[in-house]
């Protein structure tokens, strides 16, 4: 027993539905793309989860965060896929694949073959249990990656208001889903092993900033220390969370956000893997021709690092990496290589940030710290490589995006603290006013067309985005 498809998309999240619109804009006919996902719901904007799905009042519920709603395209319900003849196969687990044969596996022994496939199977949500920590599946120890996970944490917040959480975990995950029990009335502390939150990418001086900021909401941090083992009573809850220095932390429920892990395995051995995902080139193209990848699972060359290969997990990456595939296969000879920006934001409480590019380098902060409109810049070899900003504007994260991007020339460090994002905004008016971008003209020249559509696109998204959180 088996199908057979044109086109085969394995896995259902962002990138999935973002395909599918692409495949649909550039005509695909009916019965030729088909979805094979392991989750029960059509793809769907995923940092909807975290950011709208967990909050009290007029929570995000589907279908309105339906894929493609986050980048203000139309949203794609299960009716959407059925009129463009697009089959979703939900519920559906893929055992194993063959790029030869050109052929997958179900759980259930279906075998669906196809001409060219597309890997968006995203990563998984790394488990404590990984970890040897004991007690590790108790009922009310909570992750947030998908669909399923999200309806369960919401179930156990509903019992919990008032009461105590325990975060495992001071990332992107941590920081969001302490920001949504705090909005629920629940008191939080926060267990992670750095010195300081969001460690990847906060320096020092933005985490305090941050850091306090949620302190005035109540949350409890404990850095530097890493969870040993749980209490459970007599009903197999956690009661008590315990650290290695032995501290212990009564509670009424856990969430874990340790990171994650890409899905790679019914592919390892078969295609190229480097930096932890499937390796693909500019056109998201495998080392199989015929294999695609995109999204978390994928490794690309960005051209702004050099061609370096990078894995990025952000759903920014995971939407135009879909997109940018789709266009390589449909339409190859009017695609140049992906030319990315890579991108990261995040609204917790009132407060929102972005970044753009790379944090690596030497950092001059900016802006007021404690009034919350503040920033920095990643300055390496005397360019900008990477620029940060919380409070700003649409216009203000335009011209940071754009500063990274044309990889603006720095010769006064003094200069670039004091005027902050007016310094990048010099960049937008010298264009503008059609008189060059007199810091660094070599460098501009080549780069301004593409780098402003890029920029202002982005941060246009992430400033509609903020908009509409609170439908979500």
């Amino acid at each position: 027993m088996g199908r057979a498809f044109v086109y085969v998309i394995l896995g259902g999240g962002v990138a999935a539905g973002y395909a599918a619109l692409e495949f649909a804009r550039r005509g695909v006919s009916a019965g030729e793309l088909c979805i094979i996902s392991e989750e029960s719901v059509a793809p769907y904007e995923r940092p909807a989860l975290s950011k709208g799905f967990l909050l009290p009042e007029a929570p995000a519920r589907l279908p309105a965060f339906h894929t493609c709603v986050g980048s203000n395209e139309e949203r794609l319900t299960p009716k959407w896929y059925t009129e463009q003849g697009i089959e979703l196969v939900l519920g559906t687990r893929v055992k194993s694949a063959d790029v030869k044969r050109k052929t997958l596996t179900t759980a259930a022994g279906e075998t669906i073959s196809y001409k060219i496939l597309i890997i968006a199977t995203g990563a998984r949500a790394l488990k404590l249990g990984e970890f040897g920590v004991r007690e590790s599946d108790a009922e009310n120890i909570c992750y947030l990656r998908n669909f399923a996970d999200a309806t369960k944490l919401v179930s156990i917040i509903q019992t919990c208001n008032g009461g105590n959480a325990v975060v495992i975990g001071g990332g992107y995950i941590g920081m969001e889903c302490a920001a949504a029990l705090v909005t629920n009335r629940i008191k939080v502390t926060m267990v992670f092993p750095e010195a300081h939150c969001m460690a990847r990418l906060f320096t020092p001086k933005i985490a305090d900033f941050y850091e306090t900021y949620y302190e005035s909401k109540g949350v409890h941090f404990i850095k530097g220390t890493v969870l040993s083992s749980f209490e459970n009573d007599s009903d197999g809850k956690v009661t008590e969370v315990v650290l290695r220095d032995g501290t212990r932390i009564p509670t009424n429920m856990v969430v874990v956000g340790i990171g994650i892990r890409p899905n790679t395995g019914l592919f390892e051995g078969q295609l190229a893997i480097e930096k932890g995902g499937i390796k693909v080139n500019g056109r998201m193209q495998t080392s199989n021709s015929s294999v695609f990848a995109v999204g978390d699972v994928a490794s690309f060359p960005v051209k702004l690092f050099g061609s370096d290969i990078r894995r990025l997990e952000h759903v920014d990456s995971a939407r135009k990496t879909a997109s940018h595939a789709v266009s390589a296969i449909i339409a190859p000879e009017t695609i140049s290589d992906f030319d990315y920006l890579p991108f990261f934001y995040s609204r917790v409480f009132t407060l929102s940030w972005q970044f753009y590019g790379d944090s690596v380098g030497e950092v001059i902060h900016y802006g007021d710290f404690v009034a919350g409109r503040c920033g920095a810049y990643w300055i390496d070899k005397g360019r900008i490589v990477g620029a940060f900003l919380e409070g700003g504007d649409r216009d203000d994260y335009a011209a940071i995006a754009e500063a990274v991007k044309l990889k603006m020339v720095v010769k006064e460090k003094g200069e670039v603290e004091e005027l902050g994002v007016e310094f990048a905004s010099r960049a937008a008016r010298h264009r503008e006013s059609g008189a060059g971008l007199v810091l660094e003209k070599p460098l501009y020249a080549w780069h301004a067309v593409a780098g402003v559509a890029a920029a202002l696109s982005v941060a246009g998204f992430a400033y509609w985005y903020g908009t509409r959180r609170r439908r979500w």
